[in-house]
């Protein structure tokens, strides 16, 4: 394991997609590929106009196409080709994807028991557990971190998902991975941490002032 103090720390700049339809409706949205609505569109358009400022960024997305569309308008601007990854993908919610939590709790009652208690080892059926979603994360923030090393980069720009960034989140402020979210994640929201892939420190959360 490499020491923190040896190591270039990366400056990660993390964001949420742009609203979907499912986001309005409550759905649970995981992996399947939702596109953005119309305001998630306008949301992406902002994002833009608002990172027109920085310079431009080695630029990563989840490949779902929720992330790619909002992160088409900042690699127009940038002239940066986003590089698509399946890590950085959305927590895998099962056979609960594309539900509400009405129709969870009708359907599939134990399950909706289960969800409710926030275990961090409990997976959906067909889905993934936020312990499994955790380990993900760590790896992709570790090849992100290698990715820059080579590029000789200093800074990335991450376009990712809700649960990707709670996990992050707990990561950077030391806290275990039971319990409900705690923290906010809005859509297109700028979220800032540094890194080295082990070490994780928070430098400014959930900027959506571009959007209000």
């Amino acid at each position: 394991m490499r020491a923190a103090h040896n190591v270039h720390m990366l400056q990660l700049r993390l964001i949420r997609h742009g609203q979907t339809d499912w986001n309005v409706q409550s759905r649970f949205q995981g992996q399947v590929d939702v596109p953005l609505n119309a305001l998630g569109l306008a949301q992406a358009e902002r994002l833009a106009m608002r990172l027109k400022v920085e310079p431009a960024e080695t630029l990563v997305v989840s490949d779902l196409q929720r992330t790619r569309q909002t992160a088409q308008a900042v690699e127009q601007m940038w002239s940066v080709p986003a590089q698509a990854s399946a890590s950085w993908r959305e927590q895998s919610f099962g056979i609960l994807e594309g539900m509400v939590a009405q129709d969870i709790a009708q359907q599939y009652p134990a399950e909706w028991r289960q969800w409710l208690l926030y275990r961090s080892d409990y997976a959906p059926p067909g889905g993934e557990s936020f312990q499994m979603l955790d380990v993900r994360i760590r790896r992709a923030v570790g090849d992100v971190v290698q990715l820059c090393e080579r590029l000789q980069v200093p800074s990335c720009t991450v376009v990712t998902h809700g649960a990707v960034l709670d996990v992050i989140w707990r990561w950077a402020n030391g806290l275990d991975l039971e319990g409900p979210r705690k923290c906010p994640i809005p859509n297109v929201g700028l979220n800032t941490v540094r890194t080295d892939g082990e070490v994780m420190q928070l430098v400014q959360w959930a900027d959506d002032a571009h959007v209000r």
